[in-house]
Order: structure tokens, then sequence, then C-alpha cells
């Protein structure tokens, strides 16, 4: 069926009213009667035993209940689970159970925030003064905190079990690399970081748990991604049934990936809020997100390019190295990185090794892209490497590689099916917006003039995958007055989707806009699904919604039949209304249809009722790409640099809200330029964290960030029922690397070919000044 008014239409968001009034409810506004509060005792070391831990004086604060240790609790739950992240999770061969820990650790821990005791008071303040009169006996013992340094034979070892700190390794390799590196007229070689970030959602995270006398389990609201996932770990961890615990996700203050899986605050305030039998809350402090809320990148990465003399990339080796941290919570992120190696590139073989690697930090899972950007980062800037080898502009380069659009659906050397693109036409519509021709005029007689600015133009083209399955789901209610309510097994936190989804049933059903309440993040109301992640939400939720929702359209076609003595197949929607086809004097609105379904007076054999549910399961995956263009200023004498504009092209195939879009092209854009400029999560070699504070971890003002320019392509994918591609990750993946192109760029007078992220000034001063040029 097409859709006509409201899809593809800039509507104000349905979200927007009660969050800008502050009426709406967050996990930390949760106040529920007899209700006491959690502070938790975490290592300051980032490896130790803990010989003995004295709560005495502690317990003995006015207003405190109880102070639970690891050993008052281990009969409550099991360990917690293994890469429990939603994404990136390795295969289970490659899990050894003994590689976690309890949610409060026992024995040992291994890196500095793990959770050693929970203080339970009656005000956050008791809380918090008792867990700092806990007193514990340690045995520091030898720290690696350094992804390559846990590699070496004399290293530290995490686990007493193991030979070496290596996670798993994962290998691929598809056609003749042998080949291509004896014939390649230039091989060329560069290592590169991706350095560990934060996630840093607005709303860190936060957890209140309940027992439930009803079924004997527990309900939790939680700020996470993913409610019916943290259900189920919740479950099995308690060793409770799934219909026994509720996860409820209220409104949450962002999450970029870091609120996917379950913590060990979720498991810990479920078995505390049993064992008393009271309601317990916990909300994190800033700190504490720092300090034990997952990271993400983390990884070292050698790339090597067999070349021909035209510039074309015949076969890359890649091997990665990839901090997990402490615990294997996403160990599979870095395959997604080697899937996404060949980026937008026609690239015929592959060679790929990813070494995962415990080291004694905090556990690396998903951010923003979550393996994604770290692929497009190293490509693109290995594209501008060969462009600089080989005497050629960066743009000829690309071209030069691009897969061409009658290639698609296009099978990468390293097995990906991409669903469709056009490459070329992305990057031609960046260049033509950012007057790429007048930047490097400009640039040319700036250098010619030996300026103190240096401009830099960077250029990346990236391609990413998404919407994920294994499934996602939709209900559709109509009650007898017409108005519709959904109910959606993702869990938007930020994107819009209420927004989207109300829009799509708008226009298939021909309801009121204002009609469409969409419901989520209730595992007691919703359907079962998988949450929001991976940019898989509209994609994939969206699509059940439509499968939905055309049956609902299907059987008020045939009551509106009835009601008008019909035949269905005569019968239109148009504008709103269900009429027969040629004579508009003959119609009813969607209300009367939806009264008509809940009376007595239907067609025979047909069911009361207007009410649907829907799973979709996506067969493949989808591929959003664009282009993005980038120019710096560098000042010579202090190394800071401006980021004057940014041009954003990004096609995520059919447009169903525009402005949610460029909403979160916008979002995504400032973290990926942030990690190229700003970022950087940074631990010392005893694992202590350097950047455990907003005063010490970097993240962009406002008015460091330009005015973006962003604009479109719309190809769209063949895979879903809306024609639709992500967007949430896409301009983060393609940002950070076009930001490093043009910092790279700028310094070529000084024969630079490659710099580490993050491009802090007194980086970028000392590299100036200790050029020879």
């Amino acid at each position: 069926m097409a859709y006509s008014s409201l899809i593809g239409a800039r509507v104000r968001r349905k979200e927007d009213p009660r969050l800008i009034t502050g009426r709406s409810t967050y996990v930390g506004d949760l106040r529920l009667p007899g209700m006491c509060y959690i502070s938790f005792v975490r290592s300051p070391y980032a490896h130790a035993k803990i010989r003995h831990i004295d709560t005495t004086e502690a317990i003995n604060v006015p207003g405190v209940v109880a102070v639970f240790t690891g050993e008052d609790l281990i009969n409550d739950y099991e360990p917690m689970p293994m890469s429990s992240s939603g994404e990136g999770e390795a295969p289970d061969s490659s899990q050894e159970t003994s590689h976690t820990h309890y949610a409060i650790s026992i024995g040992k821990v291994r890196y500095v925030g793990e959770i050693i005791a929970a203080v339970v008071a009656e005000t956050p303040e008791a809380a918090t003064d008792a867990a700092s009169k806990v007193q514990v006996d340690w045995e520091e013992l030898p720290t690696v905190a350094d992804i390559e340094a846990a590699l070496s034979p004399e290293a530290p070892r995490l686990y007493d079990n193991t030979n070496s700190n290596v996670e798993h390794v994962w290998r691929y390799s598809n056609g003749d690399v042998n080949g291509a590196f004896k014939s390649a007229h230039k091989i060329i070689k560069q290592r590169m970081i991706n350095q560990r970030l934060a996630g840093i959602p607005m709303e860190g995270r936060a957890v209140v748990a309940s027992p439930d006398p009803m079924v004997g389990g527990v309900t939790v609201w939680s700020s996470t991604q993913a409610p019916h996932l943290s259900r189920g770990d919740i479950a099995k961890v308690l060793r409770l049934p799934e219909n026994a615990v509720r996860v409820i996700a209220p409104e949450v203050g962002g999450g970029f990936g870091v609120k996917i899986g379950i913590y060990p605050e979720d498991v810990a305030l479920a078995a505390i809020a049993r064992r008393l039998n009271i309601p317990v809350k916990w909300v994190e402090t800033r700190s504490e997100n720092l300090m034990a809320t997952t990271h993400g990148r983390a990884q070292i990465t050698t790339l090597e390019a067999a070349v021909d003399k035209d510039g074309k990339v015949q076969a890359l080796k890649m091997h990665i190295l990839a901090d997990v941290g402490a615990y294997p919570v996403a160990p599979g992120i870095a395959e997604l990185t080697g899937r996404m190696s060949t980026g937008v590139y026609d690239i015929p073989a592959v060679e790929i090794e990813a070494t995962c690697v415990y080291t004694n930090t905090t556990p690396v899972a998903a951010y923003r892209g979550a393996g994604r950007p770290e692929a497009a980062y190293y490509i693109e800037r290995m594209m501008d490497i060969i462009a600089d080898e080989l005497g050629l502009d960066p743009v000829e380069i690309r071209r030069r590689n691009f897969i061409p659009p009658h290639a698609f659906p296009y099978r990468t050397a390293t097995g990906e099916l991409y669903d469709s693109g056009e490459y070329n036409k992305a990057l031609t519509k960046a260049l033509e917006l950012a007057d790429y021709n007048s930047l490097r005029k400009e640039q040319r007689k700036l250098r010619d003039q030996n300026s103190n600015i240096l401009i830099g133009i960077g250029i990346s083209c990236y391609v990413e995958m998404c919407g994920f399955g294994p499934y996602d789901s939709a209900i559709v209610r109509v009650d007898p007055s017409g108005n519709v309510t959904v109910f959606t097994g993702i869990s938007p936190h930020g994107q819009g989707q209420e927004t989207t989804f109300a829009q799509i049933v708008a226009d298939t059903l021909g309801v009121d806009y204002e009609k469409i309440i969409v419901r989520h993040g209730d595992t007691r109301e919703t359907p079962q699904g998988m949450g929001t992640m991976g940019s898989r939400g509209l994609v994939v939720g969206g699509s059940a919604l439509v499968r939905a929702v055309d049956k609902i359209r299907e059987k008020a076609t045939k009551i509106a039949a009835h009601i008008l003595e019909a035949a269905p197949e005569d019968i239109e929607v148009l504008k709103g209304k269900y009429q027969v086809r040629g004579v508009p004097s003959r119609r009813v609105t969607f209300a009367e249809i939806a009264s008509k379904a809940y009376s007595g007076d239907l067609p025979e054999g047909m069911e009361p009722g207007l009410e649907s549910v829907d799973f979709f399961t996506p067969l493949e995956l989808v591929y959003p790409f664009g282009a993005h263009v980038a120019v710096v200023e560098i000042e010579k004498d202090t190394g800071v640099i401006r980021l004057r504009d940014y041009v954003s092209v990004d096609d995520c195939g059919r447009r169903i809200s525009p402005m949610l879009v460029e909403g979160q092209v916008h979002g995504g854009l400032a973290q990926g330029i942030s990690q190229a400029l700003y970022e950087a999560v940074v631990y010392d070699s005893q694992g202590q964290l350097l950047t455990g504070t907003l005063m010490d971890y970097n993240v962009p003002r406002a008015t460091q960030l330009p005015s973006f320019i962003t604009d479109k392509t719309e190809t769209p994918t063949p895979h879903n029922p809306l024609q639709a591609k992500g967007i949430g990750e896409a301009a983060t993946i393609g940002s950070t690397p076009a930001v490093a192109n043009a910092v790279v760029d700028a310094l070529e007078p000084f024969s630079i070919r490659h710099i580490d992220m993050p491009f802090w000034p007194e980086k970028i001063w000392r590299i100036i000044n200790s050029s020879s040029h």
C-alpha cells in the first residue's frame, strides 16, 4: 500500500510536551512506600584479593537497615551472565563460565569500581555515610591495564585457570590475499588506535526493585534499553520464572548502548529487595558512571593494504587487539569490526584476526555503533594514507574503489550482503554542499602565505550494518471509540518512536494522529521484544507494527464494506474515510468502523474486536551509508583545533520522520566528532581511572561544534516493508574519520602521515614544533 500524508512529514514529537514540562517520570523520580536506599562499596584497587570485610561500624550508622557482602547473598543468585550487553556477543564456545563474578563480588576484584558490599539505609545520605565506614582488608595483586602489555607472557593473569589474558581469537579469511600482496604495486601498513570512550548518557543508570507478593517475584524499574532482555537475565540469575519478574523502563534519558544489558546493580537490588521484603533504590553518581558503566571502542589495529598502481585495493590484512576489560560482557564487538572492515569498497580479499584481551579495567561493551565506527575509522584513514602514498586526491581514491550501484545486492569479502547503495552519489552531493574545490584553493592559498592557520579538509564514506533480529513485535489495539493504542516490544530512550509509530498508524488506518498512543518499556503489558539498540527500533519494530496494522486495516475494510453494503475490494481509504470507490458520498469514519467492530452486527463468521499482534523477523540486515566532509582550522602557535564546517549526507533509506532523522544525525555527529577531538578514558599503569569525573573526561559543549549542514540521498532497502534503514548510529560512524582525516590533512606540510586520536591541542602543538619543516 502507498502511504500519503504523515509518513515523510515533519511533525512535532508526541513525547516532547511531557518531557519539556517535567511531567514525566524517570527511575530517579520514583518514591515507593517504605523504600530504602542503597550505596555500594567499590574496590579502590584494579586487582586485589578480599581477605576480610568488617561491616560493624557501618551497620551502627543511624538509619542503616542492613549491610550485605557477597558472601551474605551467595545463595540468593547465580553469577552474572556472560556476554550480556545485547550487541557483540561471542559464540558460546568462547566462553568460560569461571570468567564472571557475582553481583557483589567475592574473593577477588579485577577493576576499580567493582562492587564488594551494599549498604541499605532509610536515606541516601545514611547509605553513603555508612558505605564509607566499611572496612576491607585487601591483598593487592599485580595489575595490567594496557592491552598490549596484557599479551606479554610475563603479564599478571586476571584468571588463574588460563595460560594468558587472551579471552578468545576470531579469524576470518577470504580470497587470494597472499597473491594480492605478492603482486601489489604498494603494500601500505598503518597501526591505529580507537581509544576507550565513555557513553555519558544525560541520565546515568538507576534501579528500583520491589518485591511482588502476588507472584513471589520482583518488579524492577531500570533505565534500560531492553526491558525484556533484562527480565530474562534477571530471572535466570535469581532462579525465577520470567513471569515472576517484571521490568519497567519509564523515561530513559539516553543510552548509546551502555544501557543494553543487565549490570551487577540490577541483580543486587532485586536480590536485596526480595531478601528484606522492601523496595530499594540506587541512582549512580557521575563518578560511578565513569568508573563502573561499560566503556566503548578500546582497540588497537594494524591494517595492511595491497594496492595496485591505480590505487585499487586488492586485499586487506587486519589484526585487531580488542580490550574486553575485566569481564567478557561483549567480546564479539571486534568481530563486528572485522565484518565491516572493507567499508564501501570493492575489496576482493581479506585476512582478519581479532584478539580479545582481558585487562584490569572496566568491561568494554556496546557504545553507539559497537564495532562499526572502529571499522569505518580504519578503512577511511587507510584510504587517505593510500591517496597520500600515490599522490592522488582522497576523493579520487575513493571513487576508484567504490562498490558500483549495479553490483547490489553485493556480497563483501567478509561475508556481508549489502542490500543497496549509491556511494558516489552521496559523496558527490557532500562535496557540492561543501564546495570542495573552493576549499582546496583556500587551503593552497594559506599554505603559500605561510599562514598561522592551517586548514584541513577531511572526507569519509561509511556504511554500517543494523536492523538486527532475531525479531520484534507489536500489538495494535483499537477501542470502540476509534482510538488506537500500540504496544511495542522495542524500548525507545530518546529516538522518538512514539512519533514515528503514530505516523505509520495514522496513515495506514486513516486515524487522527492525536488519537494514537504508543506504549513501551513494561514487560507486563508489551509483547516480547528485543529492545532498542543497533539502529533496529524502526527497521525491525516498525516493520512488526506495519504487519500488525495492516491486519487491522484489512478487517476495518471488511467492516466498512459490510456497513456500506459493498464488496471489500471496492473500499478505498481517502483522507481518513473508508468509502466506496468512485462514490465519495458513501463513506464511514474509522470511529464508526471501530464501534461496529465491538457490536453484534458483523459480517458472518467475523469475530468481534479490532486488535492484532504480529512479529517481524528480518531475513537480512540493512546497510545505511553516507559521506561526510569536515573542515578544520589549526593554530600553529597553540595546536588548538576549530571545527569550522561540517557537511553530512546520510542515506537511511526511506525517511519516515525527517525531523527525527535530523536530530539523530546531529547527536551522532557530536559524539563522533568528540571522539576525534576531545574524549578518552584514561587509566594509569596500576589500573587507576584518571578520568573519573567530568572535570577530567572531556565532552563537547555546543560552542565547540559548528552549525551542521545535513542532507540526504534516499536508497530504499528491499528487506523490510518500510524500505527503511537505521540512522541512530550512522552519523557517529561517519564523523570520526572525517575529522581525523581533516586534522591529518591540515598537517600535511609537516609530513605527518597519521596521528592517533584524540587530537588534543598539546599533542598537535608538539607535533608541529617537533617537525623540521
